[in-house]
């Protein structure tokens, strides 16, 4: 059965200095035999104190899955230097470009086109002995402290600073709302769909 386990909680908060700290949720997708992570983020210190956790190396994972191309989500890519790359349509293989659609290859993970956040944003649904999963990465947005994730109307009318299409950030989540049992999002707790 496929599993899928946050390994380090997504945070975004701005600070006093004028600064901003972030960093997304890192999940640990199993499938088929496969490992891979969704998402790897920023923090060096608390992706690697996970994976130890876990008793995970670069060589127990197959590959990385990103959501989207804002620096939070990928910068800790440099820590798999050997890891083939995957988001929504490619697979970046060293300096070759392999097209897939619709799945990732090879695991029963099927993607979604969750465009608004940002316009090549893609979410990820697992089927798991819990229910669907959706890691979704973006499609629902907030601070720390803010996270109004209790109710459907809550999470249709949150306000994203950061979208570039609100209409399709708009569509998207009425998708993903209709598709999955669980969401993952990008920064925040994990949480059951209100039904």
């Amino acid at each position: 059965m496929n599993k899928a386990k946050v390994l380090v909680e997504g945070y975004a908060h701005p600070n006093e200095d004028g600064s901003y700290t972030a960093s997304p949720t890192c999940t640990l997708v199993e499938s088929n035999g496969k490992k891979f992570l969704v998402d790897p983020g920023t923090s060096r210190e608390k992706l690697l104190e996970a994976l130890k956790k876990e008793n995970i190396n670069e060589s127990d994972l197959s590959f990385i899955y990103l959501s989207h191309y804002h620096p939070d989500h990928w910068l800790n890519t440099r820590l798999f230097p050997n890891l083939d790359i995957y988001d929504g349509e490619i697979c970046w293989s060293g300096d070759r470009e392999i097209f897939h659609q619709g799945k990732l290859p090879d695991v029963d993970v099927e993607i979604l086109k969750t465009p608004g956040h940002a316009t090549e944003d893609t979410s990820l649904l697992i089927e798991t002995e819990d229910g669907v999963v959706c890691i979704c990465p973006d499609v629902f947005w907030w601070e720390d402290g803010k996270q109004k994730s209790d109710n459907v109307e809550d999470l249709l009318n949150l306000e994203d600073p950061f979208a570039n299409d609100k209409e399709a950030l708009l569509a998207s989540r009425k998708l993903v709302l209709s598709k999955a049992h669980i969401i993952i999002p990008g920064h925040g707790k994990m949480f059951k769909v209100a039904t």
